[in-house]
């Protein structure tokens, strides 16, 4: 049986604050991902579908249930949209254990069935032997763990996590990453997450809703969210690292040749309009091969000498800024980099294939 789908169309207004727009908005199965910059309303949007806030106008509808229609002054409450939210800091209740914490939301069953469905459910998450501790005696992952215990023993029907990882240094984070995604993919429910991270949006993300200026302005699969943003502001907000303009020389063959001053460059020509003249070239650092001159043997349509201007690290990875004929940045390894000895004012040549770089029209 295919999940239900929520389709949200609404608008919630801040007084003398922002207008937050949910423009059909609408998640499917599988794990979507509300991406955007602080303040652009992702954790508006999330509490609106939660029941927290009440939009002033539109609609929210979960599979048959009608969850809000301001036409009909309809507002169906939290507790009964069978929703799990994590908030960002957990909201565990720090004088209760992590039993009294997951079974809060239970206190209409009986006491033996209520001690079933949370002995279950923190089996299930890994809590066994921790069912007596306080919050505060508990790892940044064995909290997170117990909150999720928290919004799952009542069996959601949808998962909303806000953020759900921002709380947490950033080893713990970069550890927890992981384990958090086999969680949800093995829950198997329909799942909201909210973050500004590109990497957990990639990590996590089956879809993903880009957000700006509190509306949604790109809606799709994750890979093609972030390697094919729609127009500029998505393309900044996805952080592409090299972003310039150019002028369209020619269409064949569905290949695109675009100058970007005085360099060319050949593109997949999809997507773009008859009449396009003025594009925006978009190439993601880790779509650039750099090598020597000298070793060029690799196929590639855009072949470009470049000189090092600038380096830096990155985490595992080294920042390269690279002065083509316009500015391209690259992202390696230390070891890649070490083997081409890369160094301020190092010629070599980038590689980038024709698919790797997407055009962006300018808006009319």
């Amino acid at each position: 049986m295919n999940p239900p789908i929520l389709i949200a169309n609404f608008r919630k207004q801040f007084p003398g604050g922002p207008e937050i727009v949910a423009d059909d908005l609408r998640i499917r199965g599988g794990i979507t991902v509300l991406f955007g910059a602080s303040g652009s309303g992702k954790t508006t949007i999330l509490r609106c579908l939660a029941g927290l806030e009440r939009p002033e106008k539109g609609t929210i509808r979960f599979g048959q249930d009608n969850w809000f229609d301001a036409g009909l002054n309809h507002f169906q409450p939290p507790r009964k949209r069978r929703i799990g939210f994590v908030p960002q800091d957990y909201a565990l209740f720090p004088h209760l254990s992590v039993t009294r914490n997951v079974s809060y939301g239970l206190q209409g069953l009986p006491a033996a069935e209520r001690a079933s469905c949370v002995a279950e459910t923190l089996r299930w998450l890994g809590l066994d032997g921790l069912e007596h501790r306080l919050p505060c005696e508990l790892s940044g992952g064995q909290q997170q763990r117990a909150a999720l215990a928290r919004a799952m023993v009542c069996r959601p029907k949808l998962l909303l996590l806000d953020e759900p990882l921002a709380a947490l240094d950033t080893p713990t984070r970069l550890r927890l990453r992981g384990e958090l995604r086999q969680l949800l993919r093995r829950f198997g429910l329909p799942t909201i997450l909210v973050t500004h991270d590109r990497q957990e949006a990639l990590a996590f993300g089956d879809d993903v809703v880009v957000l700006h200026d509190g509306r949604n302005v790109q809606q799709g699969a994750a890979s093609e969210v972030f390697n094919r943003p729609v127009n500029l502001a998505v393309a900044e907000i996805t952080a592409v690292e090299t972003i310039q303009p150019g002028r369209l020389l020619e269409i064949h063959d569905g290949l695109a040749t675009v100058a970007v001053g005085n360099v060319r460059l050949v593109a997949l020509a999809e997507d773009l309009p008859a009449d396009a003249c003025e594009v925006y070239v978009c190439i993601r650092a880790e779509g650039v091969i750099l090598v020597r001159a000298d070793l060029v043997q690799s196929s590639p349509r855009n072949r470009l000498p470049g000189t090092v201007r600038a380096m830096a690290r990155e985490g595992p990875l080294v920042r390269v800024n690279l002065d083509c004929g316009f500015p391209l940045t690259a992202l390696l390894t230390q070891l890649a980099c070490d083997e081409l000895a890369l160094d301020k004012g190092v010629h070599l040549v980038a590689l980038v294939k024709a698919q790797l770089v997407h055009l962006i029209p300018f808006a009319r």
